[in-house]
Formats: C-alpha cells, structure tokens, sequence
C-alpha cells in the first residue's frame, strides 16, 4: 500500500513542478516581451494625433438647465460645461506603451490630459444623472445615462441606474441593448457590468 502511495506522491510532484516550470516561464517570456515594446516605444517620434476620436459634449441635447438650484447640480452641470471645450478621448484600455508606439513619446503627456478627462466626464455623468433622478427628473437622468453609455462610460452605476430605469417603464428590450453594449467594453469593469445586469434581469431578451 505504501509503494502505491509514494508513486502517487511522485507522480503529483512531478507534475506540479512541470507545471510550475512552464507558469514561470510564460511570466518571464510575458515580461520579456513588454520591454522590449516599451523599449521600441521610448523611441517612437511624435506623430499627428488628428485621428483620435475626439468626443463632443453635446450641451444643447443635456438637461443643463434642470434644477440648477441644486448645488450638487449646478457643480455636474459647471464641470460639464467646462470639459466641453477641452479635448476628450476615451483611451480606457490602452497602455501607455501603446500609446507611445502608436502616436509618439512626446505625446504621452497629452494623451495622458485626454484620457483623464474623459474620466472626469463619466464619473461627473454619474453623479449628475443620479442626483436628477433623486429630484424625480426621471427623463432627464435618461438622457445623461444614455449618452454617458453611448460614449463608452465604464461606470457601473451608470448602467445599472439606467437598467433600473427601463426595468421600471417596462422597456426590456433596451436593457439587452445595454447588456450588448457593456459587452464592447475594452476596460476591466465590462465582463462585471454584463455579470451584474444578466444576473438583475435574467429574463429580457425573452421579451424581445
């Protein structure tokens, strides 16, 4: 019985290690290939940045005239109205050293402006929306919600604010429009966002 239970013993060390082996080997060769990009990318010379897709905050289409009495409110709609004349770019999921291969060392700095404001636009849509809604401004909380989404807005809440929304008028079908556009997310937080809708409305595409 003892024989059995070594080989046993051996046989799983044995595989363990392989194992391991070829786990230490694929992060070393992973890293190996990251700097020899990064490497290739410090090296990169500035290039033109016209074909960005730039994203235009269309105030004309947002509530920004809805309760502005409300101060939480009057900051969303000023920080909007700000960020409307800056350059915006959603750059989520794209790291630095693709970045700079693509458009250039120099332009990392730049790059680097854009992205952020493209963050403090989401995040600012989300608190915005959510405050409106809290005031009973259900349509115009759908507006922000829905543009935030249509611009590529990872914020969660976002999403599920807006399905909750369409949950309550009844609207089913865009709510699995909504899961289909999480699901085209580049950044970390989609795979969650799709997890979080199917499992709050399992059921929507049979409404179809």
């Amino acid at each position: 019985m003892k024989i059995p239970l070594l080989a046993s013993l051996f046989l799983f060390f044995w595989v363990f290690c392989r194992q391991m082996k070829r786990h230490t080997r694929s992060i070393q060769e992973e890293q190996q290939s990251f700097w020899q990009k990064e490497r290739a990318s410090n090296s990169v010379r500035k290039k033109p940045l016209d074909n960005l897709d730039y994203i235009t905050i269309p105030l004309e289409n947002l509530p920004v005239n809805n309760h502005t009495d409300d101060d939480s409110v009057a900051d969303c709609v000023s920080t909007i109205t700000t960020l409307s004349e800056c350059k915006i770019v959603n750059l989520t999921g794209i790291t630095n050293t693709d970045l700079k291969l693509t458009y250039g060392t120099a332009n990392i700095t730049i790059l680097t402006e854009y992205d952020q404001n493209f963050i403090l636009l989401v995040t600012t849509l989300q608190k915005w929306a959510a405050r409106l809604h809290a005031l009973g401004d259900v349509s115009g909380a759908v507006s922000i919600l829905e543009y935030a989404v249509n611009i590529g807005s990872d914020v969660s809440k976002t999403y599920s604010l807006l399905a909750s929304i369409y949950d309550e008028k009844n609207e089913l079908s865009k709510i699995t429009l909504l899961k289909e556009r999480a699901a085209t997310l580049t950044s970390s937080s989609g795979k969650f966002i799709v997890r979080k809708l199917e499992e709050a409305y399992p059921l929507t595409e049979k409404f179809e």
